[in-house]
């Protein structure tokens, strides 16, 4: 009998990537990372993360659902720490925002997605 080496195929892992982005670029710039996840149908979701430790999740998650007229919430992660969940494809708004209410600079921001 030949024994096969069987690759079992995952899922999809959308942190997979900002995991080597952020190995490489060091500790000296943080990025928040913004990524639009398929649920089910035409259903979406929108992750933000690495936003400062410091800052009031609560509040900025507040901020966005009233400006976008969405539903949300803040997951708290083993590996990524805080995550901020948004209903639908908000990626760009959220970019926007977060770049006006002085949260990040532009080049701060990575924008991940379809």
């Amino acid at each position: 009998m030949v024994d096969f080496e069987v690759q079992i195929p995952t899922a999809f892992d959308p942190f997979s990537e900002a995991e080597l982005t952020d190995a490489t670029a060091g500790s000296t710039k943080e990025y928040v990372h913004i990524r639009v996840q398929q649920r089910n149908g035409r259903k979406s979701l929108t992750t933000v993360q690495g936003l400062q430790k410091e800052l009031s999740y609560d509040k900025i998650l507040k901020d966005l659902k009233k400006a976008f007229c969405c539903n949300g919430t803040v997951v708290n992660d083993k590996e990524l720490g805080k995550v901020i969940q948004l209903q639908g494809d908000q990626r760009k708004n959220v970019s926007t925002f977060i770049v006006q209410a002085g949260i990040v600079k532009k080049d701060q921001i990575k924008v991940h997605g379809f």
